[in-house]
């Protein structure tokens, strides 16, 4: 039994366009692409491809960028270095300990 639910979605019109493009080399339409996307969401119970790019920061990610800001705001907190050599070296010197 076939049906058929329209949907209304707001997208840059330049992503649009470019996805356009890329969905005509493949013979396919917006329509077309889309269909696809929701019926392999479906038949997988979940996204087609990995979000794990897209997860939030753990808390010793913000530990270590809330540190790195207050480098920024008082140089003091961290070694500043002027020769990239001399910063490389020290740094593998501390691998290797």
């Amino acid at each position: 039994m076939t049906k058929t639910a329209n949907m209304t979605i707001n997208i840059d019109p330049v992503v649009k366009a470019d996805v356009e493009a890329i969905c005509a080399r493949y013979g396919m339409s917006l329509a077309d692409a889309v269909s696809a996307f929701f019926r392999t969401t479906h038949r997988l119970g979940g996204f087609p491809f990995d979000l794990d790019g897209c997860r939030v920061p753990n808390d010793e990610s913000i530990a270590a960028f809330e540190e790195i800001e207050e480098m920024i705001k008082g140089p003091s907190k961290g070694k500043v270095y002027t020769d990239i050599d001399q910063m490389m070296e020290e740094l593998l010197s501390q691998c290797m300990e």
